[in-house]
């Protein structure tokens, strides 16, 4: 999310990309990229997918208010329409079968989907597997014919420099050719749940999505997917692929089993800041600080607490909070892996059990219940009003049965609480249990006369998501 802020003038725009991008550790460029060019561009199909798209014409230039008397009299000239919808992309083929790999936004809601080959003979095909969580679609094509198949390659390898080339169909021109370097690794544009991102500067346009991004020995090691471009013009060169390797994982259960099998852990998460990283006593902010843990989880079962900060996972250490999910949603379900713990000032290890993501509640989206009002208390030193939490609450907002604490009613002018929003529930206080509002006033008290001037927040927020807030208060 911190790279739209940082370019809100510029948009995102899906792209369908034929990608042939090539590692090289030479110094100076290939005289030229025809011969690869050439062996490749049977293996890469351009995607043409319809939909039907149902509206409803006015003929008028205005609207009639609900209610009004006029309503009924023109109603029979408000009739449906429906029309076909199509959209194009790019895909690769990883199997002389006819399996073909894509973007998911390529064939999302598709009725029907054709595959032309090498620029000439158009298939139609059919979906094997989605998954809209990595924007992946794998095609199976309708015929009995051999194909020619593209391998994938190591993405771990590439490197910043190397040469790549794309070969695509945008807007409608099937078997363009581009080729540039890796821009960049691992970025996230806040696109997908486990963005990971290959970035390139090879020209990619709209309808280069779901295309291959080839390294210099013809293997894909990345899916290209989205561009930055400002006004959703063409591109300026700032393109982004999904890499071979975690996408050749889901690409595999997607064949196998028409859906996504995903490691689940069962806890939510959060940055672990510098200040925390201070109160913590760690050496720098690292790790994924466990904000909640799911009832009944992997996690929970494996004693897994809330304040605890993730520093390894199955051996592979989580630098930052992002890295735990793409490692987790990586590993099977049902092995048995170890975590490294930082929890009270120390280094403690969990065996867990993980489970499948997709099963999971955590998995679901969740309403958001209303607040029951009830008795305000004064908080003076924060400057909010907060009631007691009861078991109305609790019970609403489907919140662990044994939790405590109070629920921010309002928060006055110039309280401290910048963070915290009406209906947010307090939980902890400098890691401590809140009970209730005078437990949790004297709490304040005792924590001010110690002179500690920041304070230690643990909060369920409106959508019940709970995670740890610092707040300076001198």
């Amino acid at each position: 999310m911190r790279l739209y802020k940082k370019i809100k003038e510029f948009s995102l725009i899906f792209v369908l990309l034929g990608f042939s991008s090539s590692l090289v550790q030479s110094k100076t460029p290939p005289s030229s990229f025809a011969d690869l060019a050439e062996k490749l561009m049977p293996s890469v199909v351009n995607i043409s997918s319809t939909q039907t798209i149902k509206a409803t014409s006015n003929p008028f230039p205005f609207q009639f208010p609900p209610g009004s008397p006029f309503e009924d009299m023109f109603k029979e000239f408000n009739t449906p329409t429906e029309r076909k919808a199509t959209a194009l992309g790019s895909g690769f083929i990883i199997d002389k079968a006819g399996i073909v790999v894509t973007n998911n936004h390529v064939i999302q809601g598709a009725e029907d989907i054709l595959v032309s080959v090498n620029g000439s003979k158009e298939y139609k095909a059919k979906i094997i597997g989605a998954d809209p969580y990595m924007d992946l679609a794998v095609l199976e094509i309708d015929s009995d014919e051999e194909f020619i198949p593209v391998n994938f390659g190591d993405s771990d390898k590439a490197r910043i420099g190397d040469w790549v080339m794309a070969i695509g169909n945008p807007f409608g021109f099937g078997g363009t050719v581009t080729a540039g370097i890796i821009s960049s690794r691992n970025r996230d544009i806040g696109l997908t749940r486990y963005d990971d991102f290959i970035q390139t500067d090879a020209s990619i346009n709209q309808g280069n999505s779901g295309g291959p991004l080839f390294n210099l020995d013809g293997e894909v090691i990345g899916i290209n997917t989205a561009i930055i471009a400002p006004g959703q013009t063409g591109s300026i060169g700032i393109g982004f692929a999904i890499p071979a390797n975690p996408a050749s994982n889901v690409i595999d259960q997607l064949i196998k089993f028409g859906e996504t099998k995903r490691g689940w852990l069962g806890v939510r998460i959060q940055e672990v800041t510098k200040e925390i990283a201070d109160l913590e006593k760690l050496e720098k902010p690292e790790g994924a600080l466990v904000a909640s843990v799911s009832e009944n989880s992997p996690a929970d079962k494996a004693k897994i607490k809330a304040g605890d900060i993730i520093l390894m996972f199955d051996g592979k250490k989580v630098d930052t909070m992002r890295s735990l999910p793409k490692l987790v949603a990586q590993t099977k379900v049902g092995k048995k892996v170890i975590l490294k713990i930082w929890r009270n000032q120390k280094l403690i290890s969990k065996k867990v059990i993980l489970g499948r993501l997709e099963s999971s509640e955590q998995f679901k989206a969740e309403e958001k219940p209303e607040i029951d009002t009830s008795k305000f208390a004064s908080i003076e030193d924060l400057k909010i009003l907060v009631r007691d939490l009861n078991k109305g609450d609790i019970s609403e907002r489907e919140l662990p049965k044994n939790t405590t604490g109070i629920v921010v009613m309002e928060i006055l002018k110039g309280s401290p609480l910048t963070f915290v929003s009406v209906g947010d529930i307090i939980v902890e206080l400098q890691k401590k249990k809140v009970i209730n509002s005078n437990q949790f006033s004297n709490l304040l008290k005792e924590t001010i006369k110690k002179g500690e001037d920041t304070l230690y927040l643990a909060i369920y927020n409106s959508s019940n998501q709970r995670s740890y807030i610092t707040i300076k208060i001198k």
